[in-house]
């Protein structure tokens, strides 16, 4: 929820202008909102901010081949756009990934811990309905036959050996 409302606070601190621009950036080649891409083309048209070369369309080209005038991104990831702002999730500014957009090893370790920590205290919680008390207590039962069980196989054995 806090980077929606953190992208939230980036997009209304922008000019008009800016936002059309990251309106139009932000649904090229999307067939779900190629009406907003449109009207938001057209404001910029308008608003004479944006020049639309009559080359671009919507059509994704064949891979590994790029568009003319373009140089293609590290494995075929699109590039980051210019003039639009990234929001930070992290210290300092800090994204979690590389100018390629590589996950940081940082950003992958905070991830993996905090899906371990969830799980654990998933588990914590589980633990505390009568369900899984109920568990635990045949987890323990079970455990203190066994132990017994081991104990007069033991002491029969014991007394094999001594007799």
């Amino acid at each position: 929820m806090s980077d929606v409302s953190d992208m939230s606070a980036l997009l209304a601190a922008l000019t008009d202008e800016d936002l059309l621009a990251v309106v139009v950036t932000a649904t090229t080649a999307r067939p779900g909102l190629e009406q907003l891409h449109l009207v938001a083309v057209e404001l910029s048209a308008h608003a004479g901010h944006i020049t639309l070369d009559p080359d671009v369309s919507s059509a994704t080209s064949a891979p590994g081949v790029a568009a003319p005038g373009s140089t293609p991104a590290a494995f075929g990831q699109v590039a980051p756009v210019s003039g639009v702002p990234i929001p930070s999730t992290g210290i300092g500014g800090v994204t979690g990934y590389t100018p390629g957009g590589v996950p940081t090893f940082e950003s992958v370790r905070d991830k993996v811990e905090q899906r371990f920590g969830t799980a654990q205290g998933m588990g914590e919680l589980d633990r505390q309905t009568p369900a899984g008390r109920s568990a635990d207590e045949q987890w323990q039962a079970r455990e203190k036959a066994a132990r017994d069980r081991l104990d007069e196989i033991r002491n029969s054995m014991r007394r094999n050996d001594s007799g």
